[in-house]
C-alpha cells in the first residue's frame, strides 16, 4: 500500500515547494538565467542520487537504453517551468494560477489517456471535468 501511495505525496509535496520557489524567483532575474542553475543543481543531485540507489551501475550503459522521451522531456520541463515563472511575474496567485492549469491540464490529459492510449471515458470523469470546468468559473470570478 505505501509503495502505491508514497510517489503521490513526492509529487505533492515537490509540488508544493516547486510553486513556492517559482513565485520567489526574483522579478529581475531572467526565467532563463535562472533555469540554468535550476538544472546545474539537478543535474548534480540526479548524478548523486544515481549512484547512491544503483550502486556499481554503468551511467552510461543506462544511457544506451534511452529514447526520445528523456530530450523532449527535458525540453518540455523548460517550458513548463519557464511558464510558471512568468506566470507569477505577470501577477498570477500561487493559489488559483495552479488551480486553473490543473482544471484545463486535467481535460486535456482525459482527450490524451483516450486517444493516444485507449483508456476508458466514463460519464463520471465527464461529469468531473463538467465540474472542473464549473469551478474555474468561480475561481475566476
Amino acid at each position: 500500500m505505501i509503495s502505491y501511495w508514497w510517489p503521490l505525496v513526492l509529487v505533492i509535496v515537490s509540488n508544493v515547494l516547486y510553486q513556492i520557489c517559482a513565485k520567489s524567483v526574483p522579478k529581475d532575474v531572467h526565467p532563463f538565467a535562472s533555469l540554468t542553475v535550476t538544472y546545474l543543481v539537478g543535474a548534480v543531485a540526479a548524478g548523486i542520487l544515481y549512484f547512491f540507489f544503483a550502486p556499481g551501475e554503468s551511467l552510461w550503459k543506462e544511457y544506451g537504453k534511452l529514447n526520445w522521451a528523456p530530450v523532449v522531456l527535458g525540453l518540455v520541463i523548460i517550458g513548463l517551468e519557464a511558464g510558471w515563472i512568468c506566470a507569477y511575474k505577470a501577477g498570477w496567485p500561487v493559489s488559483v494560477g495552479f488551480i486553473v492549469q490543473s482544471a484545463f491540464l486535467a481535460v486535456v490529459l482525459l482527450l490524451v489517456g483516450y486517444v493516444l492510449y485507449h483508456e476508458p471515458l466514463s460519464w463520471s470523469k465527464i461529469v468531473g471535468v463538467v465540474i472542473c470546468l464549473i469551478g474555474l468559473v468561480f475561481l475566476n470570478r
